[in-house]
């Protein structure tokens, strides 16, 4: 008896004459210490292109639950009023629409296009393609709270895009550059009049002013050029997707065709994993 006693003391601990389930339940704690490192290293509040390029495949399944993942119609609707709002906001440049047969959402911008399905599978190319696919990840998770939808078009026309040269900033600027310059001519004018007792420093306070002000304005115009000519592109853009036109994108045209066509060019179309 007392010799296969410490026959069984001397076993190895994780052998199975001891019965003991360690290797069923390391598997589980290695998984939630992952899940707590992804929860500290990444912001899904603002969980964007850059974070999935660094997250590994590890990384990604463990927080993200396959099983509870929102796919169909409201995967759909989800997306759209994520990316409504992120055009709103500037931090998207697309236009979307909603196509059927199959159900599908369209963003396309000038420099590229996306195509989200109801099973959240994505296709396309370009800066739009990038942009979409995490708003697809996020809006799959159910703990994820998009905004509300917004009705009807968001991007705006090209006639309600302001010039935007008239801001306080740049009036409070041509304003000093205003006072200096005129500071500036009464000083060298009261050295001219005999009224200055020190030619040199009225002189030279009066040409530093003039100099001072000189360069404001300089900078004013400058930067009121530089938002016409933004603004000027950002029309230019909105154009090229028809708005204030009744051509159609070619693209667009392109992807009505292609309805049926639900794998992407390079071949990994699901957004839900990496």
């Amino acid at each position: 008896m007392s010799g296969g006693s410490n026959r069984n003391d001397d076993a190895p601990a994780g052998s199975p004459d001891n019965g003991d389930p360690a290797g069923s339940d390391t598997e589980e704690p290695s998984v939630e210490a992952l899940r707590r490192q992804v929860e500290e290293k990444y912001d899904f509040d603002d969980f964007g292109p850059r974070d999935m390029e660094q997250m590994t495949p590890e990384e990604w399944d463990a927080a993200f639950d396959p099983d509870t993942w929102i796919t169909g119609p409201e995967l759909l609707d989800r997306v759209e009023a994520d990316m409504k709002q992120r055009v709103i906001d500037r931090d998207v440049f697309a236009r979307l629409e909603r196509l059927s047969d199959p159900d599908r959402l369209i963003a396309y911008s000038d420099e590229g296009y996306a195509v989200v399905f109801e099973d959240g599978s994505v296709k396309g190319e370009g800066i739009v393609l990038r942009d979409i696919k995490p708003s697809v990840a996020l809006c799959s998770m159910d703990e994820y709270e998009v905004p509300e939808l917004q009705q009807g078009e968001v991007l705006p026309h090209p006639s309600e895009v302001p010039e935007g040269g008239g801001s306080i900033g740049h009036r409070m600027m041509l304003f000093v550059g205003v006072a200096m310059a005129v500071m500036g001519v009464f000083s060298i004018g009261a050295v001219i009049v005999g009224v200055s007792e020190s030619m040199l420093i009225g002189t030279v306070f009066g040409l530093g002013f003039i100099v001072v002000g000189v360069v404001l304005f300089i900078m004013v115009a400058n930067a009121r050029l530089s938002d016409r000519f933004r603004a000027e592109e950002y029309r230019d853009r909105l154009r090229a997707v028809g708005r204030g036109s009744d051509e159609r994108p070619t693209v667009l045209d392109e992807l009505e065709s292609d309805g049926d066509d639900a794998t992407d060019e390079s071949g990994d179309t699901p957004s839900h994993g990496l």
